[in-house]
């Protein structure tokens, strides 16, 4: 799925677990990210998708955040909390 900072012309399926979604930065780099989460928001009725590129190296990968559809959650403050939540039930289910 081919997208620019997960928007396209075509509309997208729900995102799933191992989902691949093309995004391309500002400079033009297009990078492929996978979907490792899917965090619910109970309260307010929402679902995000926690996607992951792996870098060349371990410390070159990054995380991102988009809504079901793969647009990009503009709303920082939100994407960080998704984030956290997805890494402490990661980390609860490595113990």
């Amino acid at each position: 799925m081919s997208s620019v900072n997960g928007e396209s012309e075509q509309p997208h399926a729900p995102l799933e677990l191992s989902d691949a979604l093309n995004i391309e930065t500002n400079g033009g780099v297009v990078l492929r990210f996978e979907v490792v989460g899917i965090v619910e928001d109970p309260d307010e009725g929402s679902s995000y998708a926690v996607l992951w590129h792996e870098g060349e190296d371990k410390e070159d990968g990054q995380f991102i955040v988009t809504d079901l559809a793969g647009s990009l959650l503009e709303n920082e403050p939100i994407a960080q909390q998704v984030l956290d939540d997805f890494l402490a039930f990661a980390e609860e289910d490595e113990k």
